[in-house]
């Protein structure tokens, strides 16, 4: 055995690693589970909730799970190709799937009328409103990469089992804060029209276009070569891949939103009441 796991007795990592896993998959039932009692809930007090947002929520956390835990999760430790593969599970297609379930709009449903307005009025409080804003989500989610990569963040938290945890916890809920920011399905705080949050896409998708092409050239400190490049090409052109959705279902949004009869809602996003 070589690298960080040598000296150490194969046994022991195959039972720490089972006992991860097993954690990580019961937390990710549970969420689903909580998702599955919300909706009997809402379904109680309102229209029927759409099953597409709730397979929307299956596919979400499904794709965290495939990031975290099983052997993309043990082979990311060791192959950047396979750490990237892991970003865009976790950091990029898991949040918009979970964006798409409208969690907010359901807890909202779900909850007593006290409740939803004591989370309502958190919603509109200053923090929560600046880090909500598309500006700022976007700078958490694609500055967030930029630091990570070139200030040996990267190499630190392959050692720092702490650090290692906080990245990814940031990679996702920078990842949800950013796509909800863009598609609002959930009640927001802030009035952005369509055209303004299309040009915090396009300089995102830029920053996200741009740092990949930056890898395949610069690769982080200890990150072979081979790997950098692999790596590189699968942030670009998978990156690609989830942007598309994320385009399509912006622009259709845009569309139904000037569609005659809408207009007097204008193009801005929802606010929280």
């Amino acid at each position: 055995m070589t690298g960080h796991h040598a000296g150490h007795p194969a046994g022991g990592h195959h039972n720490a690693g089972s006992l991860h896993d097993a954690l990580f998959i019961l937390l990710f039932l549970v969420l689903i589970g909580l998702y599955a009692v919300a909706v009997k809930a809402a379904n109680r007090r309102f229209d029927r909730w759409p099953a597409m947002r709730t397979i929307c929520w299956i596919l979400g956390v499904t794709a965290a799970a495939a990031a975290l835990t099983g052997p993309l999760a043990a082979r990311a430790h060791d192959d950047f190709f396979y750490h990237m593969l892991g970003h865009l599970s976790l950091g990029m297609l898991s949040p918009l799937l979970i964006a798409c379930s409208a969690p907010v709009t359901l807890l909202l449903r779900s909850l007593t009328i006290s409740r939803a307005r004591r989370l309502s009025a958190w919603l509109k409080t200053r923090p929560v409103r600046l880090l909500s804003h598309p500006v700022t989500a976007s700078l958490l989610n694609v500055g967030g990469l930029w630091v990570l990569y070139y200030t040996g963040l990267y190499s630190a938290m392959q050692h720092h089992p702490v650090l290692h945890v906080l990245v990814h916890v940031h990679m996702f809920v920078a990842g949800y804060i950013y796509t909800a920011a863009l598609l609002c399905m959930d009640p927001s705080p802030h009035r952005t029209g369509y055209g303004f949050r299309a040009g915090i896409l396009v300089l995102s998708l830029a920053g996200h276009g741009i740092l990949a092409k930056v890898l395949y050239a610069y690769p982080p400190g200890g990150v072979p070569i081979a790997q950098a490049e692999s790596g590189a090409q699968l942030m670009y052109y998978g990156g690609d891949a989830v942007d598309l959705i994320l385009i399509f279902l912006f622009c259709l949004q845009w569309y139904k939103s000037a569609r005659p009869g809408k207009r007097h809602k204008t193009a801005s996003s929802p606010a929280v009441s």
